[in-house]
């Protein structure tokens, strides 16, 4: 018997998979449970219909992180702070206090541990490029100036 998975089935396949099982399993277990249904034409045709609406959705979220990654590319972040001989900073800049600058600067809300620095946190006045993961398939590069108060 031909069914449809409505949730990962170990042994079986994934979720939405169309896949053979055998009648009793199907008829005791998977429906039972609703971890499946019969893959009839109607349910064929809404599994469709499902695959494409998220197809579509996940190119529209990939083409707002691609924008927001832009916007995020030409915005610089000034931070002042105390600074001591040599350019040593008292303390760091970390993700969190480059998140909140960015918020209050240019209005971009990004969450604090999606912002890589290389090497940790900013420790030295000048300027640093740190990389904002905006979603998994997309980066875009910040640059922070860091200057003295």
């Amino acid at each position: 018997m031909k069914v449809i998975l409505l949730q990962d089935v170990k042994g079986l396949g994934k979720k939405g998979d169309v896949v053979n099982s055998k009648d009793g399993y199907a008829r005791n277990f998977l429906f039972p449970r609703n971890l499946a249904v019969e893959a009839t034409s109607s349910n064929l045709k809404e599994l469709k219909d499902k695959k494409e609406s998220q197809k579509f959705k996940e190119e529209e979220d990939l083409k707002e992180a691609k924008a927001l990654a832009e916007k995020i590319s030409n915005v610089k972040v000034e931070i002042k702070t105390k600074v001591g001989d040599n350019g040593k900073l008292f303390g760091s800049i970390t993700t969190k206090d480059i998140a909140e600058q960015l918020q209050k600067q240019h209005n971009i809300k990004v969450d604090k541990r999606k912002i890589d620095i290389e090497g940790g946190n900013i420790k030295t006045a000048g300027t640093t490029i740190a990389e904002v993961k905006v979603c998994p398939s997309v980066l875009a590069k910040l640059k922070i100036h860091v200057t003295e108060q």
